[in-house]
């Protein structure tokens, strides 16, 4: 499990970085990760006392929650990961300006939890996971509209929604997956159950960094396809920057011109880079719209066990 895992990691936070399995070392990695995480499967399924009891995933409550919950981690970790990144390279936000920005989404947090509880004896707890997914993807569709003056007071709100969400779900996901599990099993239930969130939320990190510079691409060739000097605007937009540049600074037509083209690139490059991110949110608000499904199978319960967290 150690190698396993430790392997796969490093495929995940390496990956983007290395081209994929375009690099040896990521396809060397993931051959190690993929025997060793096997290896362990296989040794826990033939083993009396297994370290992890991968056979409660075939107990419908605890499958299909763990399957939710793992949906849930790769729009958790993933989100956590995008916003941060999207205000320091399209607002020039440092770490604590970004800070600032998300620190709002835990006093939502604070305020809410508390009284999930209180909720969860009075409403059913699929219902409140539902729900707290639902609120959670709309938050994520709200960030669609990304542009240069999108950033922090424009983020103020779907991150308070975020943040209800979150509340919501992550106290009745883990009682409604427990149902069903003895007490001698809530211990190895809870650290499987939270594995699998963790689980998900590295993969959603990696899924989301790859597809976030694929889509950026995508854009870029999009938009370049349609900026040709053959289109009028394009060719009056170059003047006109030629001649800005010209009187500021670069009296040489040839020069001023140049930098014209730059600006132009740069242009392109900015739109396509707030495209992708629109696109990496839209991406894990589908994510935990699917996070639904295996909750609408959830048979209804109180767990016997102790809860996961």
């Amino acid at each position: 499990m150690a190698v396993g895992l430790a392997a796969f990691q490093t495929v995940l936070d390496d990956g983007n970085v290395y081209d994929w399995f375009g690099s040896p070392f990521i396809v060397k990695v993931s051959l190690v990760a993929a025997a060793a995480i096997s290896a362990f499967i296989v040794l826990e399924f033939i083993t009396p006392d297994p370290l992890v009891n991968f056979r409660m995933l075939g107990r419908r409550n605890f499958g299909l929650g763990t399957l939710a919950n793992f949906l849930l981690g790769f729009a958790l970790y993933a989100s956590a990961y995008l916003l941060p990144q999207y205000l320091a390279v399209t607002q020039g936000f440092d770490s604590e300006q970004a800070g600032e920005v998300m620190a709002w989404t835990g006093l939502p947090q604070l305020l809410v939890i508390p009284l999930v509880p209180l909720l969860m004896k009075r409403v059913d707890a699929r219902l409140l996971v539902g729900t707290g997914l639902l609120v959670f993807a709309g938050s994520c569709f709200m960030n669609l509209y990304f542009n240069p003056n999108y950033g922090g007071p424009q983020l103020f709100w779907p991150n308070v929604i975020r943040a209800l969400g979150q509340a919501i779900v992550m106290t009745p996901i883990s009682a409604i997956a427990m149902v069903g599990i003895a007490p001698m099993e809530a211990g190895a239930a809870s650290g499987l159950f939270n594995m699998m969130r963790n689980l998900g939320g590295a993969i959603g990190t990696a899924a989301v960094e790859t597809f976030f510079t694929k889509r950026e691409q995508f854009h870029s060739a999009i938009i370049n396809e349609h900026v040709s000097l053959l289109q009028p605007a394009t060719r009056n937009r170059l003047a006109e920057l030629q001649q800005y540049f010209m009187s500021h600074g670069f009296p040489d037509p040839a020069g001023a011109l140049h930098r014209a083209f730059i600006a132009v690139g740069q242009t392109i490059r900015a739109q396509a880079t707030f495209m992708g991110y629109a696109d990496s949110f839209a991406l894990l608000g589908v994510v935990l719209i699917i996070a639904i499904l295996p909750v609408v199978f959830l048979r209804k319960g109180t767990a016997s066990g102790g809860g996961a967290h």
